[in-house]
């Protein structure tokens, strides 16, 4: 099955930047979505950026538009997330997630693979 490792989560102070990274293994990367989520105070999990199989489309979240940028790596197997000019709110715990086909949704998919969590954390 498939793995996801997440790494790059810590504690900054607003404005700050930090680089999220998830590592995949188990299928064949290049061909399915993959998307950041974090999780509400309700415990449920919103989508914060996506980007497609093959790289050419993203979405971010209305509350991070203009300020992060997604991008994926076939050769390593990986997706970055760069957080920049990061606020309070952004707090949270980020979770990678590879969809079960090429194209991305806002929904968390029933049949995704989740990596463990980061713990981004920014001070005011």
């Amino acid at each position: 099955q498939v793995q996801l490792t997440e790494s790059g989560g810590g504690s900054v102070q607003d404005g700050g930047s930090l680089r999220l990274s998830c590592a995949a293994n188990g299928r064949s990367f290049s061909t399915y979505a993959m998307g950041w989520f974090r999780q509400t105070p309700g415990g449920s999990r919103e989508l914060v950026a996506a980007i497609s199989a093959s790289g050419l489309h993203t979405w971010f979240a209305a509350f991070v538009q203009g300020r992060f940028t997604l991008s994926r790596s076939l050769a390593e197997n990986t997706v970055y997330l760069q957080m920049n000019n990061l606020k309070p709110e952004d707090t949270a715990v980020y979770y990678c997630s590879q969809y079960s086909g090429s194209y991305y949704r806002s929904e968390p998919d029933p049949r995704a693979y989740w990596g463990q969590g980061t713990q981004v954390t920014v001070s005011s």
